[in-house]
């Protein structure tokens, strides 16, 4: 009998494969880690042919331990904003996949917002103009790599965000789709029809014809004629299916995915919602056709700022920071502005740079470590302000991604935002939303209120535990470290 669903989580660093029963639970996992490229500053690849050849290992592996005759359908969820380019014809990368994170597109958004165009822009996609978004890197794509441009010419490109990418290599070629969530980070589609916008388009030189179609979340996909024929019934950025995984579908609910970068995503409902703080809008989800809409705010470094410290030799690999960060009663005065590939909402400020301050000859590497847990909380925080300011103040966080079993840093951020902070069951919340879209797309699953009452479940609740004045200076000399930063 089928009574799992396959999850394929293709996420910056790593793939994965969970397979869940009707309940949530995990029943199988494996993950494949994935290489990041960076052969100029600020510029961020990937392989292609790595992405794609890791998720298939994954599904494989989760497959076999649990028997394909057992699974109904696939769900796939994905690193958002990231782009392939691929030929129609062969189905071979053309280029190296251009990463969210990298940078290369800012100068044609400089020019953008310049012109005083980010207005009109923002209000037709819910995006302000930045590289973080995938136009601007088509469009450098198109301009600097010439296979890239005479594939475009010859009318053999195709191109799309990791969805659509994963979605011909399991079809075999025969869908070219991305669904409405991914659509909405490119910058190309109008938020209010969910189609491509063809003045977007032509302003950033990016062929129509080339592009996926867009469809919805949930419903017939397509078929996955590599992993046996198994039909793939979900499909959802990586932060809008965490939003569902943690049940967040009324209006208000808000969760927040800590992994490479953090992500805090709270429903709006059926109309756009608009941001006079600089976050974004974009599309929570789209089921038969309808769509309801999310304000995010995006964080470019989270975890990645443990990878780097990690990386450049100041930690072991296998350095416990939480367990470091709570060994110390403070940071002794150090602060870490964790802005490596610039700054995020609410600043968008490409040129920003990170910085560690403080310093003196009685720091340690735990207060290192705690800083650099306290930037995630710190800059999280913002967010919540930036929320409140735009009309839509939360009133509970859900946790999630892999720094959410870090006790110390939950317990942090319900201390920075003065408020209830709930970790669930699991932590591996935008597989279970890839899953529940899935089971809804199958007809396994009536509707997503019925997939959350079913399947999710909290583990812990973390209350605020300072006092407001505490909270206060830590928040202002947070603020000075950030205007030091932007100076």
């Amino acid at each position: 009998m089928a009574e799992l669903i396959l999850a394929l989580d293709e996420g910056t660093t790593s793939a994965r494969a969970i397979a869940f029963d009707l309940l949530g639970r995990e029943v199988a996992a494996h993950a494949v880690r994935i290489a990041q490229h960076n052969p100029a500053p600020a510029w961020v690849e990937q392989d292609a042919d790595a992405i794609w050849g890791a998720t298939l290992a994954c599904a494989r592996s989760v497959l076999g331990l649990v028997g394909s005759a057992r699974v109904a359908a696939i769900g796939l969820t994905n690193q958002r904003e990231t782009v392939v380019f691929w030929d129609s014809l062969t189905g071979e990368p053309l280029a190296p996949a251009i990463v969210w994170q990298d940078r290369r597109g800012a100068d044609l958004c400089a020019a953008i917002v310049a012109a005083g165009d980010e207005p009109a822009i923002q209000q037709r996609t819910g995006l302000v103009v930045d590289a973080f978004f995938s136009a601007s890197k088509i469009a450098w794509a198109l301009t600097n790599w010439p296979h890239v441009r005479a594939a475009a010419d010859s009318g053999r490109l195709r191109l799309g965000t990791i969805d659509s990418w994963l979605l011909w290599r399991l079809t075999d070629g025969a869908v070219h789709l991305t669904d409405a969530s991914n659509a909405s980070r490119t910058l190309l589609m109008d938020l209010a029809t969910c189609e491509w916008d063809a003045d977007l388009c032509a302003r950033f030189g990016v062929p129509i014809a080339a592009l996926p179609r867009i469809g919805d979340c949930a419903g017939p996909i397509g078929v996955a004629s590599a992993l046996g024929g198994l039909p793939v019934t979900g499909c959802a950025g990586d932060q809008q299916a965490a939003l569902i995984g943690h049940g967040c579908l009324a209006a208000g609910q808000a969760k927040v995915t800590w992994g490479t970068g953090a992500f805090l995503l709270a429903q709006a409902g059926a109309v756009v919602p608009v941001s006079r703080h600089r976050l974004l809008a974009t599309v929570a989800s789209r089921i038969d056709g309808r769509a309801s809409y999310a304000l995010e705010g995006s964080v470019f470094v989270a975890g990645d700022a443990v990878r780097w410290m990690r990386e450049v030799g100041w930690f072991a690999p296998d350095a416990d920071f939480g367990a470091l960060a709570a060994s110390v009663p403070d940071s002794d005065g150090v602060v870490f502005v964790p802005a490596l590939t610039g700054l995020g909402a609410p600043w968008w400020r490409a040129d920003a740079r990170g910085a560690l301050t403080g310093l003196t000859t009685a720091t340690r590497p735990a207060h290192i470590a705690r800083a650099c847990l306290d930037s995630v909380a710190q800059q999280t925080t913002d967010l919540v302000d930036a929320f409140a300011a735009d009309g839509l103040p939360i009133a509970e966080l859900r946790i999630g991604g892999g720094m959410a079993g870090v006790d110390w840093l939950a317990q942090r951020l319900a201390d920075m935002c003065a408020l209830p902070v709930e970790r669930p069951r699991g932590i591996e919340t935008t597989a279970l939303g890839a899953a529940m879209l899935a089971g809804v797309g199958a007809g396994i699953l009536t509707d997503l209120g019925a997939a959350a009452l079913a399947m999710r479940a909290a583990e812990r609740r973390f209350e605020a535990g300072i006092t407001a004045e505490a909270r206060a200076t830590e928040r202002r000399d947070w603020g000075r470290a950030i205007a030091r930063t932007l100076s």
